[in-house]
């Protein structure tokens, strides 16, 4: 178990975000450079359609599709139904992708960082120094007026060596732990923490203790993020700056790790770092003996 360390209290810097986010008039500058930084295309939604076909209809010149389900995961089961990958079989997936360490990488889905958070965040646990997403996805870059196309690249092997446990992580003891003595955070949609639906997972609820904080409170109605200090102010609204000024932990976790990730990028934006349930709650409930709440407060 790895767990974060929470935040301090200095603003949150414009070169921070750089790092983390890239705008689409910058990375249309980017692509124009020799090299240009590897895009991968992350598109995925809970239940389909395949991002694959939303890839093929069109995507940004020389992007390389990435599978979630397949390349940025492990097969399903009782470690949750988005496990990370192996090793050896992210690093294959990545250098087929054209994936190097000492060249950055962009990810980008439809809009709303979703799934591109997972693929930021992937990534960054395997170490690679150079990560970002693109804010707004396909759908700013679309409105941008800047070119798409249908053509699939075929990019030159990369030599990324994937080494693992570079971003911090929680099993279900540790996130067990965040919830009593830091602050877990649910990234999920209010309705699924509060036990009133579950549409994938066959228990509803939430682990007791847990913080409802759903990762639409993190972008803007064109799926573009938050300024940093809104995020900011949200995340201390939900107590973060107090659980870390105690030194207390700060983990999230949603349905199997995917919009947890996206948590994990908007509370960075916002100077704090925190700590991925990668099992999340199809992880959670898979041991019966493990408690749950429901209701809409953290105790149920």
């Amino acid at each position: 178990m790895n767990q974060s360390t929470g935040r301090d209290d200095a603003p949150v810097s414009a070169l921070l975000v750089s790092t983390l986010l890239v705008s689409t008039g910058a990375l249309a500058a980017e692509l124009a450079q020799d090299p240009p930084p590897v895009l991968l295309d992350v598109r995925w939604r809970l239940g389909g359609p395949p991002g694959m076909d939303s890839y093929r209809q069109g995507h940004l010149p020389g992007a390389v599709f990435a599978d979630l389900d397949r390349d940025l995961s492990g097969p399903p089961g009782p470690a949750g139904r988005h496990p990370l990958p192996g090793q050896a079989g992210f690093q294959a997936a990545m250098r087929a992708a054209g994936v190097s360490r000492d060249r950055p990488v962009v990810m980008y889905d439809d809009g709303d960082a979703m799934s591109a958070a997972r693929g930021w965040w992937t990534l960054r646990y395997f170490g690679h120094p150079d990560v970002r997403v693109l804010d707004g996805g396909y759908r700013a870059w679309a409105r941008a007026g800047l070119p798409v196309t249908t053509a699939e690249p075929a990019p030159a092997p990369g030599d990324f060596t994937a080494d693992p446990g570079q971003m911090p992580v929680l099993d279900a003891a540790g996130a067990q732990a965040a919830a009593r003595t830091g602050l877990l955070l649910d990234a999920r949609a209010g309705e699924r923490y509060r036990g009133e639906t579950e549409p994938v997972d066959p228990v509803a609820g939430h682990i007791p203790g847990a913080v409802s904080a759903p990762t639409a409170g993190n972008v803007n109605p064109d799926g573009t993020f938050k300024d940093p200090a809104k995020l900011a102010a949200r995340f201390a609204g939900l107590g973060v700056v107090q659980g870390a000024a105690s030194g207390a932990p700060v983990g999230t976790y949603c349905g199997s790790g995917v919009t947890a990730a996206h948590e994990v990028l908007a509370l960075a934006l916002a100077g704090i770092s925190a700590a991925l349930y990668v099992g999340s709650w199809s992880n959670w409930v898979a041991d019966p003996a493990r408690p749950v709440a429901a209701g809409p407060g953290p105790s149920g």
